[in-house]
């Protein structure tokens, strides 16, 4: 009975398979489609409005057109059929003209005699001899002229075959412009063989769709072969980055959960983002603070840290406390980082939810480029941000925040790990950080996985999602995800 449950398995998993690259193909050609229709008409519509004549009086001008090159073809084609029958004649007067000479010279070396030539008559034979060399020479003279005769007919006869070829396919224009009676049909056929681009590109709009249809069928194929087989290997070879070449302390991360409770002591402040706010002590002094940090202004645009909520500490003794949790995302879980004095956190502010910082202290970010590095330009990744202590740091990632602790391994030299590039959060700077080529093609073409993951060397920690936002990263790899992923990448974002 499992083997056949087992066997019932591999059968719908087979049919759902086929099932989604047979969409997969529809949508496809579908879109295709769509494009090269949307094309046609927008050229055809250019062309139409180009044009400032009437079409019935352009459709009579353009029969008027054939027919009188039609005529001139079919002129042609008579002229070139009476030199044929003159050529035919010429040949047919050379040949018999030949057979003649043929005859004589026949006759001639017939009457030839050693006799008469010696002792007989000889001044016959010579006249003979004569007469037989004027024959002869008139005879190469005739054949000469009937190869002649011969090669211009062969020639002539190739000039009316061409002739005759166009003449049939001015008979189908013409036929085509007699019977064209709408405009669309018009207009599409003008569009499809009009000529596009600059030389030595220039060519009918028709090339341009196959072209196009290759591009849009085989290239993305071919640009992820060419991308995983021959330019991830040459970036993974790069320098890694390491922004500090040690740290004093190493930040504490505590577990991460659906909801975080937060004590303020005296004098401490804590921004957060007014969604993840669910309850606070009523003593807390609350107001707004439109932008994190001043300094960076679009990076707090970018990652929604605007419009922040500052609760501080109401001046009396003890701790107050709030509790923190997303109420948009029940995925969404929250840990906090402590950063103590001497310590450091490369972090993307997209995963920061609030901060706490001490009585009149500010929070120290600190920008680092990186515009010069392989690396950066594959991965569009050219600026981290690093969160200096004394602070805490309240971060939410999908499902729960994993830290991967490297400064405990025992036994490696150095020890290295790598991870999703889509769920890695932040690092300690003392890190070696690279890109690696993801470890297998076929997740990577059907976009289960970007094409690097990220490979974290040395005695540090690094903080991940438990699972890469978007699920298989599928989402974030459609076109506008993509761009919008790119941009605030590109930013360290």
């Amino acid at each position: 009975m499992t083997a056949a449950y087992s066997a019932e398995t591999r059968r719908d998993n087979m049919f759902l398979v086929l099932a989604k690259f047979l969409r997969w193909i529809f949508e496809k050609f579908a879109a295709a489609a769509l494009i090269v229709t949307l094309g046609l008409a927008a050229c055809g519509l250019w062309l139409f409005l180009k044009d400032n004549v009437d079409f019935d009086q352009w459709r009579q001008e353009l029969v008027r057109s054939i027919n009188g090159e039609r005529t001139r073809t079919k002129a042609a084609v008579d002229d070139v059929r009476q030199r044929m029958d003159r050529i035919s004649t010429e040949i047919a007067t050379e040949q018999g003209r030949a057979k003649q000479a043929d005859k004589v010279i026949t006759e001639l070396k017939a009457l030839e005699s050693t006799w008469d030539r010696m002792v007989g008559n000889p001044a016959q034979q010579k006249a003979n001899a004569e007469q037989l060399e004027r024959v002869s020479a008139l005879r190469a003279t005739m054949m000469a002229k009937v190869a002649a005769l011969t090669q211009e007919f062969t020639r002539t006869t190739w000039e009316r075959d061409g002739l005759e070829i166009a003449l049939g396919k001015l008979d189908a224009r013409l036929k085509v412009a007699e019977e064209n009676q709408s405009k669309l049909l018009h207009y599409l056929e003008r569009a499809w063989n009009h000529p596009m681009g600059r030389p030595p590109l220039r060519m009918p709009v028709k090339y341009w769709v196959f072209a196009f249809l290759g591009l849009y069928f085989l290239g993305p194929t071919a640009g992820k072969i060419g991308m995983y087989f021959f330019v991830a290997p040459l970036i993974a070879r790069g320098r890694p980055v390491r922004l500090a070449e040690s740290l004093a302390v190493l930040p504490e991360v505590g577990p991460s959960a659906v909801s975080a409770e937060v004590s303020l002591r005296p004098g401490e402040r804590l921004w957060v983002k007014e969604k993840f706010l669910q309850a606070s002590d009523e003593s807390l002094q609350k107001k707004t603070r439109y932008v994190l940090d001043w300094r960076i202004p679009l990076t707090c645009l970018a990652t929604g840290l605007i419009e922040l909520i500052e609760l501080q500490h109401g001046g009396g003794e003890g701790e107050e406390k709030l509790t923190l949790s997303n109420q948009s995302d029940p995925h969404s879980e929250l840990a906090m980082i402590t950063l103590a004095p001497g310590s450091s956190l490369v972090l993307r502010p997209s995963f920061l939810a609030g901060a706490v910082v001490g009585d009149g202290a500010r929070l120290s970010i600190r920008r680092r480029w990186q515009l010069f590095r392989w690396q950066a330009w594959v991965t569009l990744q050219f600026r981290f941000f690093e969160f200096i202590g004394p602070c805490r740091l309240v971060v939410a990632g999908s499902r729960g925040v994993r830290v991967e602790d490297l400064s405990t391994r025992m036994g490696d030299a150095t020890p290295a790990r790598r991870t999703n590039q889509d769920a890695t959060m932040g690092f300690t700077p003392n890190l070696d950080y690279r890109p690696a080529r993801a470890e297998t093609f076929w997740s990577y073409y059907r976009g289960m996985n970007p094409l690097f993951d990220d490979v974290f060397a040395g005695r540090g920690i690094f903080l991940c999602q438990q699972v890469s936002t978007g699920g298989d990263a599928r989402k974030a790899r459609r076109f506008w995800s993509g761009v919008w992923g790119g941009v605030m990448k590109l930013f360290g974002l």
